[in-house]
């Protein structure tokens, strides 16, 4: 269930900065017709951190409501303040959704202990299964795998998107955690290894323009054909590369936008990509044959 192709889903707004739901039904629609597994609503990439508390729950529902049960979805409920990340979770969990991808807390830093006791606090706020996500790009801290060993003893927190780009820990995870530990790729450049090593699928950015080619370079990889998927993932490699050529998700909200599927509009501090990167998006999904 919380395995596979999982797109890391954008949020789509209008002109006015108000979520636009006709374009994110649509969305919905086009991930379940192209064979996504799952999809993660209001996680970074869908730009969780400029929306309110309301917005972002709102949007989770939607989702669900949308899927209506045809694709797993996940609701990111990671907060930098441990007390609004519990919040989240008590909100959500009532509804439809599967579980819950929780990034580690940016900015602070915390200690092992205050790290162990976060994720003890969001567990416990519901019995939905919890995923972590490390991803120290961005939060500016690295749990490493020792740290996951800790917290996999906590029941429901099942598995990590473990976004370093390092595919070694695969195996030194597997070891610590236990097979049943769910291992995901946060980093499209690197995912098809991962999965090659051992891992169980993608929470992936280049999915939201690609997931129909996601979806079977996914499907080979974890099948162990390492030929088919390293080359349906060396097809998508320059794509892999121009979506974050700006921080994410500036790029692929752009692509999304020359592809037709939303309009370019972003949260501030998020703005549209300088000219150069415009240009160069552009030709990428030219040379992929996307536009």
């Amino acid at each position: 269930m919380l395995r596979g192709s999982i797109v890391a889903l954008v949020t789509p707004f209008t002109q006015q900065g108000n979520v636009d739901f006709n374009a994110l039904e649509a969305l919905v629609t086009w991930h379940i017709e192209s064979g996504t597994d799952a999809i993660v609503a209001m996680g970074t990439t869908g730009e969780s951190a400029t929306m309110s508390h309301d917005e972002h729950i709102m949007i989770v529902g939607a989702v669900a409501e949308i899927a209506a049960g045809r694709i797993t979805v996940l609701a990111g409920n990671g907060s930098n303040a441990t007390s609004e990340a519990v919040m989240l979770t008590e909100r959500m969990s009532h509804l439809p959704i599967n579980g819950f991808l929780n990034v580690n807390p940016y900015y602070n830093k915390p200690s092992l202990r205050g790290l162990i006791e976060h994720y003890r606090a969001c567990a416990a706020a519901s019995d939905l299964p919890q995923l972590l996500y490390n991803v120290p790009g961005r939060t500016a801290y690295d749990m490493l795998p020792e740290q996951v060993a800790e917290l996999a003893k906590i029941p429901n927190i099942v598995g990590i998107k473990e976004a370093t780009g390092d595919v070694s820990r695969v195996a030194t995870l597997q070891e610590l955690c236990g097979e049943d530990f769910i291992l995901l790729s946060g980093d499209d450049l690197t995912g098809c290894e991962f999965m090659l090593q051992g891992g169980h699928g993608v929470i992936s950015v280049t999915a939201n323009i690609m997931p129909a080619q996601m979806k079977a370079m996914v499907v080979a990889a974890t099948s162990g054909d390492s030929v088919l998927a390293t080359s349906l993932d060396q097809e998508m490699h320059a794509v892999h590369e121009a979506m974050f050529v700006q921080s994410n998700p500036i790029p692929v909200k752009w692509a999304l936008a020359k592809m037709g599927k939303l309009e370019p509009y972003y949260r501030l501090p998020m703005t549209e990509p300088e000219l150069p990167q415009q240009q160069h998006i552009e030709q990428t999904l030219k040379q992929a044959g996307l536009i």
